[in-house]
């Protein structure tokens, strides 16, 4: 399914609009014994999800989507902090070092992922051999 650039940009718009609201609001109770691995989740999905949109196999582009990512994610970490003295209810703990590490994690590992899934694309378009096609064999 083909998307346009402004289709693939509302998209991401929309979904980091959502992801804003969730990482500014507390986890629940039940979750906050995973919070680090929910981070690193969150930011491995949220890569894919970019990557798949707008990087189309180009290596600065995932770059660019990695670096986007860790600074939203710092800087997300500071929103929190500082959300705590705007608003007279807490709504959200601390800046967490570790948050951002677990954010790191989970770039780092779809990376990785990415990696991989490049470099044996690239083998197996290096490897397929390529066929002339004579024109008076398509009659």
């Amino acid at each position: 399914m083909k998307l346009s650039n402004w289709t693939k940009l509302f998209l991401a718009a929309f979904c980091f609009g959502i992801a804003i609201v969730g990482f500014m609001l507390k986890l629940p109770s039940g979750f906050r014994h995973i919070d680090k691995e929910l981070h690193s989740l969150f930011y491995f999905i949220a890569a894919a999800f970019l990557n798949i949109l707008f990087a189309n196999r180009k290596l600065f582009r995932h770059l660019l989507i990695f670096v986007a990512l860790y600074l939203f994610g710092a800087g997300i970490e500071y929103a929190q902090a500082y959300s705590n003295r705007f608003f007279r209810s807490r709504i959200h703990g601390r800046y967490d070092p570790e948050d951002v590490q677990a954010n790191l994690n989970g770039l780092l590992a779809f990376s990785a992922l990415w990696i991989v899934v490049m470099a044996i694309a690239f083998l197996f378009r290096k490897a397929r051999p390529t066929v002339a096609v004579n024109k008076t064999d398509l009659r």
